[in-house]
């Protein structure tokens, strides 16, 4: 039974989801306990394919929508969940940040949501801003750009655009599973590939493999370099981590074959998380670095919004024994807080657990050989679409 209650903040209630107040501060024991509660037990039930176990209101709603079981079974859905894919006609592509945290001043997102569905994914909570959930709303109501790449053309016709390097997946990934039928990240390198213009990709996906047509010839002309962000080795991890992402294996053997196609290729280990995958930095690198990838970074575990119950919720099913202190590392390098968003420390942290996971990746980063220093695209190629109603001038 679905309940309704106005004037409730969504991250004060009790009862969304049978979510607990504040997981951080129960003891083992006491996080065990929730899970034998009638409430948690039937309402979060793990769907298969999914990672979020509840579908809250988000934060802008005036009314907080939740399940309760009412005793008559009704709360209890454990059915497969169908993905939702919506048209949407983008009136601009090219998004623009001035953070200082990032290497990059613009990118492209062809999706709103993921069907990866990774749990900590820090862009769940922008699914509120389209008065839905960040749960299984993020992983099942999906939006697709069609006209991405038209709006595109048009935005690098513009006359006073000036090229630097577009970056593609640091919000929703690329390719995602429905990009297998969309094709608009296809048809995005299309013009970029036509314009010569640089751009720089993250992914979880192996399915980017179906782009070395377009990609190898971009890579021989310095326009292109891919990252591949790989969480775990373990399959069961990222099963239940990062559900309908490639499966670790395949991220490790994408990573090799763009390498042997010349594409310049890194290694992402994002995010790390305490207790859960922070005992495989080592791992990850060597394996990586095997396979081709030449550079590497990391972030830490960040936990915007509602972003913070839904992961708590999360560790609280799957690893109840863990989850006091993966929370409590969580705090001890956000400054006693779940998340600061403070330039400077958002991506990496601070505090002596958070100081020692730096040292831990540079010392493995140096071991390796890894390049320190990213590699730089080339913008002095690009050659701008010809905008129409332009040829006919032309002849």
């Amino acid at each position: 039974m679905s309940r309704i209650r106005e004037g409730s903040p969504p991250s004060r209630r009790i009862g969304a989801g049978g979510r607990p107040p504040d997981v951080g501060l129960l003891s083992n024991s006491e996080a065990a306990a929730c899970l034998n509660e009638p409430e948690t037990k039937s309402l979060n039930r793990v769907r298969r394919g999914r990672a979020a176990l509840s579908n809250a209101s988000g934060r802008f709603e005036a009314e907080a929508r939740f399940s309760e079981d009412d005793g008559w079974g009704g709360g209890v859905q454990v059915e497969a969940t169908p993905t939702h894919v919506t048209p949407e006609r983008a009136k601009s592509i090219i998004t623009r940040n001035d953070s200082p945290d990032l290497s990059f001043d613009r990118s492209i997102n062809p999706y709103r949501g993921c069907e990866h569905g990774c749990i900590y994914c820090f862009a769940r909570p922008t699914h509120a801003y389209l008065g839905l959930s960040p749960g299984q709303d993020f992983e099942t109501r999906l939006f697709a750009k069609r006209n991405a790449a038209e709006v595109l053309e048009r935005e690098l016709a513009a006359p006073n655009y000036r090229p630097r390097t577009i970056a593609i997946g640091t919000n929703t990934d690329p390719y995602q599973p429905i990009e297998r039928r969309e094709q608009i990240m296809r048809s995005v390198l299309g013009v970029l590939s036509r314009a010569q213009h640089p751009v720089a990709i993250v992914t979880k996906s192996n399915l980017i493999l179906r782009d070395l047509d377009v990609l190898a010839p971009m890579a021989r002309k310095g326009l292109v370099k891919v990252a591949l962000s790989v969480t775990t080795l373990d399959p069961i991890l990222a099963r239940k981590m990062e559900p309908r992402a490639s499966a670790p294996k395949l991220r490790l053997e994408a990573i090799k074959l763009l390498a042997e196609a010349g594409v310049p290729t890194a290694v992402m280990v994002a995010p790390i998380i305490p207790s859960v995958n922070d005992a495989e930095i080592e791992a990850i690198l060597t394996r990586a670095h095997a396979m081709g990838a030449r550079e590497a970074g990391y972030v830490m575990l960040r936990l915007p919004h509602e972003l913070k119950e839904l992961f708590a919720e999360w560790l609280l099913a799957h690893y109840p024994d863990k989850i006091r202190r993966a929370l409590a590392l969580v705090r001890s390098s956000r400054g006693g807080k779940l998340y600061d968003a403070e330039f400077g420390e958002r991506m990496t942290g601070s505090g002596p657990y958070a100081w020692m996971i730096g040292r831990r990746f540079e010392t493995a980063v140096k071991r390796l050989g890894l390049a320190g220093r990213r590699m730089s695209l080339r913008c002095d190629l690009f050659v701008a679409p010809v905008r129409r109603g332009e040829q006919l001038r032309l002849l």
